[in-house]
């Protein structure tokens, strides 16, 4: 079969071509359209001609295509002004203010000129605290900045600050009462410094064109002021629960005033509409119940009646939902009884909280049933994991694992949780009886580092009383003693020394239970059950507490780790949430301050930023869960690095499931073996760890770019199995063989996922051991 082609381009010069394919198996000639057609004519005969444009028209559709580029600058550019410069200079609502420093700074003359070092020093620290009292609380989205004026005072004296605050008025109104109470309640806090404010000195008020100068205020602020004596609130009393819109809560006794101030019923009634409205409004699933318990909380009433009745008020993770959902709605008025920070963060023997309600009925909604009676808890008050088949009615739950034990068998001297649970913090430290958590676990939520010595026998707590210590030992031998009984304490709970320890009359008035030692100088010490007439009891106080340790297992290392985490195997990982989104993790390396990297807030916008320690499971609530807001970041100065630490805004309380990393004391890694890192499910839903081991850094040259600072791994098994995905942030975990403690020899840089086909890809670390001067100058000089 043979095939002719005829170029017709000798039959119409200019712009029309067309070519013809003739084939001897067609009796109709074929035309086929030209490579580059912008229109076609036809006619009656199978011949079609396609035309090129000439220059003309290309001249005609380049100044078209630039006419509509231009048009879409200027919409874009429009709509930019109007986004980001619709607020006119002039237009923002400003606040003058002014308080008085009466701890922690001292007028110094140099502050009265803005141009030393001094003044712009403090200045900055009081510009930097008062812009992070007011980025978290409910005025966050009108907040623009604060600005110094003055610092003034008396040589040696209080010190004055003056402000500026700075606020968007098109997003909400700001009120000048409520700017004053917010400032209040940050008093002492980290933001400040830890400085001491005098609360009657806080004046702040919209500013006009006719403001008085500097010195007027200065001088209202500076006068002596003679101290108010108030007089103490009466004993809180229980009364019966009288609002019909929350009748059919499970108790029928409240007290007043409530968590608004109502001190009635009748300003309950005033306001009950406000809060229906949030009801019916379906902006949280709970909004009911929290609403009722905020109105109506529960009572409890005491056992003595000068110590007053108990009021019941809902846990933090309750108050967060619920904001989080109706907090835009919620009127201002009650934003500042509701905050959230303000809420207890666990239920305590004397202190109740609640926690949210219907945790089993959520997990059923959202479709994760299968993790109800799973042996790992997901409710706060464990409700999942209690009245299973393996935990009857009245059990209290190992903390981890499928078993529960009857709360007479918590320290009763024999292991009936596989994890031991059941046996530690039998003598532990605590501010109170009354403090002691009062889940139903054999888990305590928190280790403290300072308080009496407290025991706990079959679930019955007391403690340490040392009436007979003038009996039982020389006096010149006590102090020593004494020192033994403590050491030995401290490093039961994980503690490397003691700090402090004095004997002391109990403050507590509501102990009934007692023991004493029966010979303190013994090497093992028995405690004996009996009265304790002179209330002398032991205050102690521990610190360093130990580092790498997973004090919530049973064994150490690798013995027993399985690969999908359970609470305790990590204790030290956070996970980084930006404006309740999780988008990195973090490493705990002392009680406030996280190791991550910097790429985290890289070209970030300015959000809320909060650390998530204690979960395995980032769409459940542990009862070990820590949350922190982020308030400060300090960036490596070693070459290479791109490490950052980040301060929180109060320090993590130790735990078995909340405690801090090891730092490398050295570069070499010939110390360290069972090298591991953390990442989560391809939902970001489970916390895992993936076996590393080292590799040549070409592999990982190929996908990133290298530093002096950097090393490579990969992982041991398969390289096509991959099914998590690492964060920015996530650390490279080994083990010291000499110790046996997790170490953290590196923090990645950028996010790790699996690639399309599944497989694994190397993963590229920036080396702690080079950052570690620099790690502990940081948190030491905090």
């Amino acid at each position: 079969m043979v095939g002719t082609t005829i170029d017709n381009n000798n039959k119409r010069k200019g712009s029309w071509d067309s070519k013809m394919s003739v084939s001897s198996v067609s009796t109709r000639p074929y035309f086929s359209r030209s490579e580059t057609p912008s229109s076609i004519l036809s006619s009656d005969s199978d011949i079609r001609f396609t035309r090129k444009l000439g220059d003309h028209y290309r001249c005609g559709c380049c100044i078209l295509a630039a006419f509509l580029v231009f048009i879409l600058i200027g919409t874009l550019t429009l709509y930019a002004a109007y986004t980001y410069l619709s607020l006119e200079p002039g237009g923002e609502k400003t606040f003058r203010g002014v308080f008085r420093v009466i701890e922690g700074d001292k007028y110094l003359s140099p502050l009265a000129d803005p141009a030393t070092d001094i003044f712009k020093r403090i200045s900055r620290e009081y510009r930097e605290g008062l812009n992070l009292v007011y980025k978290r609380s409910y005025y966050r989205s009108s907040f623009l900045k604060c600005e110094i004026l003055a610092l003034d005072g008396v040589e040696g004296e209080d010190l004055i600050v003056h402000f500026h605050l700075f606020f968007n008025p098109h997003y909400q109104d700001v009120l000048a009462d409520e700017l004053e109470t917010i400032l209040e309640k940050h008093n002492q806090s980290p933001y400040l410094g830890n400085r001491t404010i005098e609360l009657k000195s806080i004046h702040i008020y919209e500013s006009s064109p006719s403001l008085g100068s500097l010195s007027s205020l200065s001088s209202d602020v500076t006068s002596t002021t003679p101290k108010v004596t108030t007089t103490p609130p009466p004993p809180r009393i229980c009364s019966p629960l009288q609002l019909k819109y929350c009748s059919s809560l499970p108790y029928n006794r409240t007290t007043y005033p409530n968590l608004i101030g109502h001190a009635s019923i009748k300003e309950v009634n005033e306001d009950v509409i406000a809060f229906r409205e949030l009801v019916d409004a379906e902006c949280y699933r709970m909004a009911f119940q929290f609403v009722c318990q905020v109105l109506q909380p529960s009572c409890i009433p005491s056992d003595t009646p000068d110590e007053g009745a108990q009021i019941v008020l809902p846990c933090r993770d309750f108050c967060q939902d619920f904001m989080t959902g109706c907090g835009s709605r919620l009127p201002s008025r009650f934003k500042e009884s509701l905050d959230c920070q303000n809420f207890p963060e666990f239920s305590t023997i004397r202190n109740i909280c609640v926690s949210k309600p219907g945790c089993k009925e959520s997990l059923k909604s959202r479709g994760l049933e299968a993790r109800i009676c799973d042996g790992v808890p997901d409710c706060a008050d464990l409700s999942d994991e209690l009245l299973c088949d393996y935990c009857p009615p009245g059990y209290i739950h190992c903390g981890s694992g499928k078993k529960c034990i009857p709360k007479e068998k918590r320290c009763n001297g024999e292991v009936d949780c596989p994890n031991h649970s059941d046996e530690k913090s039998c003598l532990a430290l605590a501010p109170s009886i009354s403090s002691i958590s009062a889940i139903p676990s054999s888990q305590q939520i928190h280790i403290q580092a300072e308080g009496h010595v407290v025991f706990n026998e079959k679930s019955t707590f007391g403690k340490l009383c040392l009436d007979n210590l003038n009996f039982t030992v020389a006096e010149e031998n006590r102090t020593s003693v004494l020192l033994n009984v403590a050491t030995s304490l401290c490093k039961t709970l994980n503690f490397e020394k003691v700090d402090d320890m004095e004997i002391e009359i109990d403050p507590e008035p509501r102990v009934k239970n007692y023991v004493q030692m029966d010979d303190p100088s013994a090497g093992r010490i028995t405690f004996l059950q009996g009265p304790c007439p002179y209330r002398s009891v032991l205050l102690v106080k521990c610190i360093d507490i130990e580092c790498g340790l997973q004090s919530a297992r049973s064994t150490q290392g690798l013995n027993g780790l399985n690969k999908m985490a359970v609470h305790g195997d990590w204790p030290w990982h956070a996970a980084l949430l930006k404006d309740g989104i999780h988008v990195c993790d973090a490493t705990m390396v002392a009680s406030q301050w996280l190791l991550t990297s910097a790429s985290c807030f890289q070209g970030q916008q300015k959000a809320e930023w909060v650390a998530r320690l204690g979960s395995v499971r980032l769409t459940s609530t542990s009862p070990w869960q820590q949350q922190r807001h982020i308030v400060g970041m300090v960036k490596s100065p070693v070459e290479g690095s791109t490490m950052v630490l980040v301060k929180l805004d109060t320090p993590l309380r130790t735990s078995d499931f909340v405690r801090p990393v090891c730092l490398p004391q050295q570069s070499s890694m010939s110390l360290y073996s069972a090298c591991n890192t953390l990442g989560w499910t391809d939902n970001r839903e489970v916390l895992q760890r993936v076996e590393l081991q080292e590799s040549k850094m070409e592999q990982c040259a190929n996908i990133s770019i290298t530093t002096v600072n950097s090393m490579c791994s990969e992982g041991v098994y398969s390289m096509d199995d991959c099914s998590e995905e690492e964060l920015a942030g996530s650390p490279m975990l080994c083990l010291n063989s000499e110790t046996n403690r997790w170490m953290l020899t590196g923090i990645t840089n950028w996010r790790i996922a699996c690639s399309k086909n599944g497989t694994q890809r190397p993963r590229l670390y920036d080396k702690t051991a080079s950052n570690i001067d620099w790690i502990y100058s940081t948190i030491n000089n905090s």
